[in-house]
C-alpha cells in the first residue's frame, strides 16, 4: 500500500457514514400518502416486479421520496434476483467501474464506495472492471443497507384492472395463490420483461436436449467434450462460448451472420447527460433515427470477452455464416451454411430477446390495449426497424398508454421500467449508466400521481389543520390614542 493511501475504513463505517449522510438529507422522507384499504384489507401503494438493479433503484427512488407502503417481489431466491450469478457468463461487466449505477447521487452508495471500503485506494486505482459476482454482491448490500421491502420467491401470476382505481395482483408464494390490491405497479423485469428469448424458427422440432437459447440454464460440464455451436455475435455469445470452452469443449464454432464483427459502440460514444435527460424530449423521428442507426451498426462483444474465446485452440470463427439449415440427424445435429455442414452435440442460440405479449400470461388482461410504437410512428423508407416498431409507447412516468383513449384507463398504473422502454425513453431502465436518473424519473411521476389522486384528502388535512405557531403572547397591541393636531 501507498504510505499516503488511507486504509480502507471497511463496511461498517462506511454504512455509518451513510446513515449520516442519508440524516442529513432527511431521507427517507416522512410517509405522507393517505392509507386504503379495499374489503378490509390494505391497499399497497406500489408493488415493484423484480428485484434486480433497475427494481431495487425504483424502491429506493420510491422510499426517498416518503412513498413507505411499498412492496418489491421477485421470483428468484435472495442474491439470485436479476441477470448477475444466473444466465450471465462474463467475467467482468462491461461498464467502466467509475459508474455510479443506481447510487442516487450518494457518494457512500456507490460501488466505489463499496469496494474501497473493504479492499482500499489502491486496490480500486489497480481494478480494471467490476467481476460480475462482485457486482451482485454489491447489490445485495444496496439492498440491505437501505432496508428495501423484498420479498423473494413469489412470483406474479396475472394482474387485473380494478376494482375502482386499482390493480389486482395474483401471486404464487410458498406454493399457495393469494391476491393483493395496488395502486401502482412497476415492472423492473429486466431484458425479457415484455416477452422472452427470441428462438428462431430454425429449430422448430429440434429435439430440445440438442440446443438451449443463452438466458436459460446450462450445465456446461455435460457439455464437456463435446461439438458445441453457438449463434451470435454479441457479449452473449461470446460469453456463452467461452464458458463452454473453458469447461473443456471438445470444439466450438461460433456462426455469425455478418461477414465481420461489430467493432464500434456507437452509444458509447454520445454517452452524456445530454442524452440521458434529452432523449425523451426529441421528436418521434429523431428518437427513431438515433436508436436505428445504433441497432443496425449493433453493439460488438466486449474485447476481453472475445479474447476469453480466441485463446483456446478449439474455437473456429466463422463470419458471413447464416445457417441455411439445421437437421437432427443420430442424436446430434448438422448445420449448414454457405461455407459447408457443421455436425454438432450441441447448439446454443445467442439470439437476443423479444417483445411478445403472448410469452408473458401475467399481462394478458392488457395486452390487447396496449400502445405500440407501430402504433404510433411509421419510419420513412429504408428505416424499417421491427424491435423498434414492437417497442411499447411509454408516457413520461413509464407508463402504460391506451391503443384506443379511454379502452383500458388502468394501464396508466402499470410502468414499464425495463430494457423495451428505451425507445420513449432512452437507455434509462436497463443499463448502470443511467438507472439513478430512470428510477428518478419514475418515482417522481408515480409520487405527484398519488398526490394528485388524493387531493381531496391532502386539501381536507390542510383545511384542519390548525396547531398555531404563534401563541397570541409575542407581541403588546399598542393603545389607541387621539391623533395629534
Amino acid at each position: 500500500m501507498n504510505a499516503n493511501t488511507p486504509p480502507a475504513i471497511g463496511l461498517r463505517q462506511l454504512e455509518i457514514r451513510l446513515r449520516q449522510d442519508l440524516s442529513w438529507l432527511e431521507w427517507p422522507a416522512k410517509s405522507w400518502v393517505p392509507p386504503r384499504t379495499f374489503a378490509g384489507e390494505p391497499v399497497t401503494d406500489v408493488v415493484i416486479v423484480g428485484a434486480g438493479m433497475c427494481g431495487l433503484a425504483a424502491a429506493a427512488a420510491l422510499k426517498g421520496l416518503g412513498i413507505a407502503n411499498l412492496l418489491v417481489l421477485d421470483k428468484a431466491p435472495a442474491g439470485r434476483e436479476g441477470p448477475w450469478v444466473t444466465f450471465a457468463r462474463m467475467e467482468t461487466l462491461r461498464s467502466p467501474k467509475q459508474l455510479t449505477g443506481p447510487a442516487l447521487g450518494l457518494p457512500a452508495l456507490t460501488f466505489r464506495a463499496w469496494y474501497e471500503a473493504q479492499f482500499g485506494q489502491d486496490a480500486w486505482n489497480a481494478l480494471g472492471k467490476i467481476p460480475r459476482r462482485q457486482w451482485m454482491e454489491y447489490l445485495t448490500w444496496y439492498r440491505r443497507v437501505l432496508d428495501l421491502p423484498v420479498r423473494n420467491d413469489v412470483e406474479l401470476l396475472a394482474v387485473e384492472p380494478g376494482p375502482e382505481e386499482l390493480l389486482t395482483l395474483r401471486l404464487r408464494e410458498a406454493g399457495a395463490e393469494r391476491v393483493i390490491r395496488a395502486r401502482h405497479l412497476v415492472l423492473a423485469t429486466g431484458r425479457d420483461g415484455l416477452g422472452g428469448p427470441f428462438v428462431p424458427e430454425i429449430v422448430s422440432g429440434i429435439d430440445r436436449k440438442l440446443w438451449a437459447h443463452s438466458s436459460e440454464a446450462l450445465d456446461f460440464e455435460a457439455l464437456r467434450g463435446k461439438r458445441i455451436g453457438v449463434v451470435g455475435a454479441g457479449a452473449s455469445a461470446m460469453d456463452n462460448a467461452a464458458e463452454a470452452l473453458e469447461q473443456g469443449a471438445g470444439s466450438l464454432d461460433l456462426f455469425v451472420r455478418r461477414k465481420d464483427l461489430p467493432r464500434v459502440n456507437k452509444f458509447t460514444g454520445i454517452g452524456s447527460q445530454g442524452v440521458v435527460h434529452g432523449f425523451a424530449a426529441l421528436p418521434d423521428e429523431w428518437k427513431w433515427r438515433f436508436l436505428d442507426h445504433a441497432m443496425k451498426a449493433q453493439t460488438p462483444p466486449p474485447r476481453d470477452s472475445t479474447l476469453r474465446v480466441s485463446r483456446h485452440p478449439q474455437a473456429r470463427f466463422h463470419l458471413g455464416s447464416p445457417i441455411l439449415s439445421l437437421e437432427e440427424r443420430d442424436g446430434h445435429l448438422v448445420l449448414t451454411t454457405p461455407s459447408g455442414a457443421y455436425p454438432l452435440d450441441f447448439l446454443i442460440l445467442a439470439t437476443g430477446f423479444q417483445v411478445d405479449l403472448g410469452l408473458r400470461p401475467e399481462l394478458a388482461a392488457f395486452a390487447p390495449f396496449i400502445r405500440f410504437w407501430k402504433h404510433r410512428y411509421t419510419p420513412p423508407t429504408g428505416l424499417d426497424n421491427a424491435e423498434l416498431a414492437n417497442a411499447p409507447d411509454l408516457g413520461p412516468g413509464f407508463e402504460f398508454q391506451e391503443r384506443e383513449p379511454g379502452s383500458c384507463p388502468a394501464l396508466s398504473r402499470i410502468h414499464c421500467f425495463n430494457y423495451p422502454a428505451m425507445l420513449s425513453h432512452g437507455k434509462l431502465s436497463g443499463d448502470i449508466p443511467a438507472v439513478s436518473d430512470g428510477a428518478d424519473r419514475l418515482a417522481r411521476s408515480i409520487t405527484a400521481g398519488l398526490f394528485s389522486e388524493d387531493r381531496e384528502t391532502h386539501y381536507a388535512a390542510l383545511v384542519a389543520y390548525d396547531t398555531p405557531e404563534l401563541l397570541g403572547d409575542e407581541w403588546t397591541v399598542a393603545p389607541h390614542s387621539a391623533a395629534s393636531g
